[in-house]
C-alpha cells in the first residue's frame, strides 16, 4: 500500500471514528429559568401544597432532584457562572457599563465555553433572555442564537413577557407574543431539526424570562390556584426576631399590613426595569399567587419539550438540566427580591434527567452550586475542562445520590464587580450596597450547616442548622456553644476562597465578636 493510500486510510478511519463518537455524545438540553424559587415546584418538600408543577415533577420522578441548590445570587453573575465555570470573583473583565442592564467584557479575558464545544462537534445554540454583556457571542461561541439581547436595547430591557427586540443569528428584529410560549416554540423547532445538521450533538440553552417581574402569567393561567393560602413569614416585620441579624436584615422594611391586617407590599414590586404589575391586588397572597401562575407556563414548556424528544427519537440520549439563576424571597426577612443570602433568597430548584445513565427517581440532599454544572456538562460530553473551572462534575452522586458528597458549597455575591475588581472590599457604601441595598457577603454551606460572612467591618456572621431551622430564623453564630462549628465554617470558607484563586482572601474585612 503507497503512502498517499495509507494516509487516506488513517484520515477515513479518523473521520468515521470521530464521526460515530459524534453521534454517541449526547445532547444537552439546560432549561433555565428566572427568580424560580424552589418553593414553585411541587416535588419540592418546601412547596406550597396547593402547587402543581407535574410536568416539573416528572422530569424529577424519572431523575435526579437536588434538594438545595445554589445556583446563583442575581441574573447576571448567575449567567457569567453559566457561560465560564467561574465564581463572580473569577469573571475577568466583566463590567456594568452605561445604563441598566448595559455590560460589557472581553471575550479574550474571559472566553465562554460553548466555543469549546463547537470545536469538538457540538452544535451550539441559545434562545431566550441574554443579560451578560452586549456581546452576546454569536458566531463565536453558538451557532444559532435567537435571544433577547437586554443590555444592547435598555429601553426594551423591561419587556419580560412580550413586545421583545430579539437579535436571531445577530440580526435584530421586535417579535410580539407571551415570550414563555415564544421561546419554547423556537426550541422545539431547534429539537426538531431546524437549523441544525442532525449528524451532530447539540446543547441547547434555553433561558426563559419567566418567572421574573413584573411576574406576568399567561392569561390561560390567569384564575389558576383559586383557593391559594400563603402562610405569612414569622420574619416579614422588623423586630426583635431579626435582631440577631446584620444591620441590612435588622432595616428592610417592604411589607405593611393593609386595612383588613393582611401583609401587603408598601409600595408594590420595585424593579429597575419593570412596573408593578398586580392582576390580582398588592397583598403577600395575591402576588405569591401571581409568581407561582407564573411557572405553569414553563411547566407546560417541560412537557411540550420532553414530548418532542420522545417523538423525535433524542430523548434517551439527551441530558436534560432544569434550573434557575435564583430564587426570591416573599416576605421573608422583610425582602421581596433575590440578592440576599438566604435560602427564601437564593435557593432554587435544580433536576437532572439522562435515561437509564443516572439515578430514577434520586434526590441529593447535598448543597450544590452553579458553578457544579459546567464541568458535569464537559464529563457528560466526553470532553477535558478548557480551563481550572471552580465546580465539581456531578456525575458520582448523579449516579449514586446517597453518594457522600466531599465538596462544600461557595456562593458570593460581590455586587457589580467582577474579577480582579472584587479583590479589594469596597467600604464606599454607594458601592458595597450598590445591588439591591444588600452588601457584599461570602457563604458556605456544608451537610446540615450554613455559614454567612457579610463584608462589612464588625458586622456579625451568621450560623444556621438548616436542618433544625430551615428559615434561617436563629443565628447560631451568637451562641457559645456552637462556636467550634463556627470557627470550622468560618476556615473552610477562606479555604475555598483560596482554593479557587480569590484575591479576596488576603483583604476580607474584621467581623464582630459575640458578646
Amino acid at each position: 500500500m503507497s503512502r498517499i493510500h495509507l494516509t487516506i486510510c488513517l484520515f477515513l478511519s479518523y473521520f468515521f471514528v470521530g464521526f460515530t463518537q459524534a453521534k454517541e455524545r449526547p445532547n444537552i438540553l439546560f432549561i433555565f429559568t428566572d427568580d424560580q424559587s424552589h418553593r414553585t415546584v411541587s416535588c419540592y418538600d418546601q412547596a406550597y401544597d396547593w402547587v402543581n408543577t407535574p410536568n416539573i415533577d416528572q422530569l424529577a420522578s424519572t431523575g435526579v432532584r437536588f434538594d438545595q441548590a445554589y445556583i446563583g445570587t442575581w441574573c447576571m453573575p448567575s449567567r457569567a457562572t453559566q457561560l465560564t465555570g467561574y465564581h463572580q470573583f473569577g469573571v475577568e473583565s466583566m463590567r456594568m457599563k452605561g445604563e441598566y442592564p448595559g455590560s460589557t467584557y472581553d471575550p479574550r479575558k474571559t472566553p465562554f465555553w460553548p466555543s469549546i464545544f463547537r470545536r469538538h462537534g457540538y452544535i451550539t445554540a441559545q434562545i431566550g433572555k441574554w443579560h451578560t454583556g452586549v456581546d452576546n457571542g454569536y458566531g463565536r461561541d453558538w451557532d444559532y442564537q435567537i435571544v433577547w439581547n437586554r443590555p444592547a436595547h435598555p429601553d426594551n430591557a423591561g419587556n419580560y413577557f412580550d413586545d421583545q427586540i430579539v437579535e436571531i443569528n445577530g440580526v435584530s428584529t421586535r417579535v410580539q407574543g407571551y415570550t414563555t410560549d415564544w421561546y419554547t416554540e423556537r426550541a422545539d423547532q431547534f429539537i426538531r431539526g431546524d437549523q441544525r445538521d442532525d449528524q451532530q450533538p447539540w446543547y441547547l440553552w434555553l433561558c426563559f424570562g419567566a418567572v421574573h417581574g413584573p411576574f406576568t402569567p399567561a392569561k390561560r393561567h390567569f384564575d389558576a390556584y383559586p383557593n391559594a393560602e400563603v402562610p405569612v413569614p414569622k420574619d416579614i416585620f422588623t423586630g426583635a426576631n431579626r435582631a440577631d441579624k446584620p444591620k441590612y436584615v435588622q432595616i428592610r422594611d417592604r411589607w405593611v399590613l393593609d386595612k383588613n391586617g393582611i401583609p401587603e407590599l408598601k409600595s408594590g414590586v420595585q424593579q429597575r426595569t419593570v412596573k408593578n404589575a398586580p392582576i390580582h391586588g398588592n397583598s403577600l397572597q395575591n402576588w405569591v399567587r401571581q409568581y407561582q401562575q407564573g411557572v405553569l407556563a414553563i411547566d407546560d414548556a417541560v412537557g411540550k419539550l420532553v414530548a418532542t424528544l420522545k417523538e423525535t427519537g433524542q430523548y434517551e440520549n439527551t441530558l436534560i438540566v432544569f434550573a434557575s439563576d435564583q430564587g426570591i424571597a416573599w416576605g421573608q426577612k422583610g425582602f421581596q427580591q433575590k440578592i440576599a443570602p438566604y435560602d427564601a433568597n437564593i435557593r432554587g430548584p435544580l433536576i437532572i434527567s439522562y435515561p437509564e445513565k443516572i439515578r430514577e427517581g434520586g434526590v441529593v440532599k447535598a448543597p450544590v452550586g452553579g458553578v457544579d454544572l459546567p464541568p458535569t456538562f464537559f464529563h457528560y460530553a466526553g470532553l477535558p475542562l478548557p480551563w481550572k473551572m471552580h465546580g465539581h462534575n456531578l456525575a458520582p452522586i448523579l449516579k449514586n445520590p446517597e453518594k457522600k458528597w466531599r465538596h462544600p458549597t461557595l456562593t458570593v455575591m460581590t455586587g457589580q464587580n467582577y474579577g480582579s475588581a472584587t479583590d479589594i472590599v469596597p467600604t464606599d457604601e454607594s458601592v458595597l450596597l450598590a445591588t439591591a441595598k444588600v452588601p457584599w457577603w461570602l457563604s458556605l454551606a456544608d451537610g446540615d450547616f450554613k455559614y454567612i460572612r457579610t463584608l462589612v467591618e464588625n458586622e456579625v456572621e451568621e450560623l444556621y442548622d438548616l436542618k433544625s431551622d430551615p428559615d434561617e430564623l436563629v443565628n447560631l453564630a451568637l451562641k457559645p456553644e456552637y462556636l467550634p462549628q463556627l470557627r470550622s465554617m468560618r476556615a473552610a470558607t477562606i479555604a475555598e476562597l483560596k482554593r479557587t484563586d480569590a484575591g479576596m482572601v488576603e483583604n476580607l474585612p474584621g467581623f464582630s465578636t459575640p458578646k
